[in-house]
């Protein structure tokens, strides 16, 4: 349930209702609005939170129906801004994440990433652990791909974004990156889900192959039900009928995802089509439709890349995209 305090409520009545709860065994979420504030409440026995309506400074008691509750945005009605060094994603910034699919070696991330940085691009994507269909397909570089990434980091100041397959990786992902990214294929892995709760650095989740926007949201709950707040949702595309694109990019989940939650959201282009020749004109709509951002695959030379090089674009053909965009943010209210 969520408790509405009045408008301007005084602090000490705040804290009577958040007490209050706290003493009969509930958790206790406050949202801070311009005017109002917000208590979500989790826990048994709704008739002890329905007396709250009694109160001075209490407006309202409310029921939430979904079942995810500290993602909804009855919880938590202004948008959340997950600030990533200077990315603040959720803001009128449009955060562009590029790099290639999977580490490959030194120069390779050198090459991708002083072209990020030139960009004005502030996220380095890279994989390091790379769960690939096939079991005879690269499976990253592990470890010394975290080095080389954070080498990079360090080298242009990028921030660093890149996948946890499990929770061993998950621990070295925490330690050397600084978004932890949580693949198609671990959205509903409850335990990585439950680990990446437990971390502080920002998680990147991406939607389940064939799931709907109920289920993400759902595994997003898992993260922050328990103690990870810093969520980034991502779209890549579901899987349908259709074969002539790699996955199909729901963009409607945009604004269904900024109705129903807080959470930022973003696209990527590359998985969705597969394509580099579509990754384009896709990841302009998504600016278009409103996405606080886009991760990009990006190669030095995409025909010789060890994984996803039909989906990646090349150095000056990402350059390209990026300038394309600053007009399309920028009709929309937004910065690039």
């Amino acid at each position: 349930m969520i408790v509405v305090m009045k408008k301007n409520a005084p602090e000490q009545d705040i804290d009577a209702v958040t007490e209050r709860l706290k003493s009969e065994g509930f958790q206790v979420h406050i949202s801070r609005g311009v005017e109002k504030t917000i208590i979500g409440v989790i826990g048994e026995g709704t008739e002890e939170v329905i007396r709250l309506a009694s109160m001075q400074s209490v407006e309202q008691v409310v029921p939430v129906r979904r079942p995810y509750k500290l993602v909804s945005r009855d919880f938590h009605p202004d948008d959340t801004v997950v600030q990533v060094g200077n990315a603040k994603f959720g803001s009128k910034q449009v955060v562009v994440i590029a790099g290639p699919c999977a580490v490959e070696g030194h120069e390779q991330v050198m090459q991708a990433a002083r072209v990020v940085h030139d960009l004005g691009l502030m996220v380095l994507r890279g994989g390091a652990y790379k769960p690939r269909t096939s079991p005879y397909s690269f499976q990253g570089m592990g470890v010394e791909g975290l080095k080389i990434l954070a080498e990079a980091r360090e080298r242009f100041g990028l921030m660093v974004v890149t996948e946890a397959v499990d929770r061993e990786s998950l621990n070295y992902v925490a330690e050397w990156a600084d978004i932890i990214q949580i693949g198609a294929r671990n959205m509903q892995n409850f335990e990585l889900l439950k680990a990446a709760g437990h971390s502080n650095k920002p998680v990147l989740l991406k939607r389940g192959l064939s799931a709907t926007i109920d289920e993400w949201l759902m595994a997003a709950e898992y993260i922050a039900a328990n103690g990870n707040p810093n969520i980034i949702l991502c779209e890549r595309g579901i899987r349908t009928y259709e074969t002539k694109t790699r996955n199909t990019l729901d963009l409607s989940a945009i604004p269904v995802v900024k109705q129903l939650s807080h959470l930022p959201i973003i696209i990527d282009p590359s998985h969705s089509t597969g394509q580099w020749s579509w990754v384009a004109p896709m990841a302009r709509a998504a600016v278009a439709a409103g996405a606080d951002g886009l991760i990009i695959e990006a190669h030095p030379n995409p025909t010789e890349a060890l994984s996803d090089g039909p989906q990646s674009l090349s150095l000056p053909h990402l350059s390209e995209l990026v300038e394309s965009l600053r007009p399309i943010a920028e009709a929309v209210g937004r910065t690039l």
